[in-house]
């Protein structure tokens, strides 16, 4: 296997990435930089094409006759096998290259198996991509803290355009779109935290690439609406919607939304509100401990039994207490 420096880790790509030897682009068109110089090390397009699906599903086993038939989908069993061993070949030629010592670590080949460590030693763009996706998936934009943001913002900026510009084969086409799909909801996430965070103008640029993406993307037209608008450019939000509608009407033959004729009413009508910063936990005062955010939920669901046992308790009780004083009150049968 190929070894160097660990693959970087964090959320940031600050100085730290300079530390390795070898950058792997894989947005935009694949190139591979050696201490920021482009590398030509790979014999044919065939060997570029087998590391980068390597890359793509890393630290994982393939089989051989699968990735073979995969790139060779046109070829019969045996010829498809040939050319695999010479691609393979190459890609181990085309590796060597990345290690200061010409040594082969990080590419394993066991038996009719192959894979592609994370931890190779170079710096992958789509690695630090997915790692700064991953910790804000499925949370709005306004909850994303300033470290996530800040992860995002690069992340985003890496994004040097689809993933391998000129290849057009399934398995990249899906990957294309996928990593595609992930930078768009980036966006959206980054235009709703400057708008929670008044950074109106950096909302704006996020939402213009957008837009470069889809130009008829109803959504984003509103979120550009209210950026304007709470910077303070009335005139500009409402040229938004002006390109929202003729958008809409040129590529879908619709009109806008319901809810975006509502937020166009209300700023022209001066009627939107603007969003208050996110509210700070308070501190508990000195001397008294904070409450557990995860303790709180479950000493209430412990008062909600305990007080629905007890209204059984005493339920049976007068129960008991309706049965003894009937007992009482009827006389005892007499003996024959």
């Amino acid at each position: 296997m190929i070894y160097f420096a660990p693959l970087f880790d964090g959320p940031h790509f600050t100085s730290e990435e300079y530390m390795f030897h070898v950058k792997v682009f894989l947005f935009g068109r694949f190139s591979v930089l050696q201490n920021d110089d482009e590398l030509k090390c790979f014999a044919s397009a065939k060997a570029r094409e087998l590391f980068c699906y390597l890359l793509l599903h890393r630290d994982r086993f393939h089989c051989r006759e699968v990735v073979a038939s995969l790139l060779w989908s046109d070829c019969g069993e045996s010829q498809s096998r040939k050319y695999f061993r010479q691609t393979l070949w190459q890609l181990q030629q085309a590796l060597q290259v990345f290690s200061p010592n010409g040594s082969v670590r990080g590419l394993h080949v066991e038996g009719d198996s192959l894979k592609l460590d994370a931890d190779a030693g170079f710096w992958l763009d789509i690695a630090q991509f997915e790692r700064a996706f991953a910790p804000v998936r499925g949370i709005g934009g306004e909850r994303v803290n300033g470290e996530q943001a800040a992860a995002l913002r690069n992340a985003v900026a890496l994004y040097r355009g689809d993933l391998l510009e000129g290849s057009f084969q399934d398995w990249c086409l899906y990957h294309r779109e996928r990593f595609q799909n992930m930078y768009i909801s980036m966006l959206d996430k980054l235009m709703e935290y400057c708008e929670s965070r008044r950074e109106y103008e950096s909302g704006l640029s996020y939402g213009e690439r957008l837009l470069g993406l889809d130009a008829a993307r109803e959504r984003t037209y509103c979120k550009l609406m209210r950026l304007h608008y709470f910077a303070g450019d009335r005139s500009g939000a409402l040229r938004q919607f002006q390109r929202c509608s003729a958008a809409l009407g040129e590529e879908l033959g619709v009109k806008p939304s319901k809810r975006t004729m509502e937020l166009h009413e209300q700023i022209r009508t001066d009627g939107l509100k603007e969003p208050g910063f996110p509210q700070a936990e308070k501190a508990p005062p000195i001397g008294e401990a904070a409450p557990s955010t995860t303790l709180l939920p479950r000493l209430k669901r412990i008062r909600a039994i305990l007080m629905n046992l007890q209204h059984r308790v005493e339920r049976d009780i007068r129960e008991v207490d309706r049965a003894l004083a009937n007992q009482v009150s009827e006389p005892p049968s007499g003996r024959n």
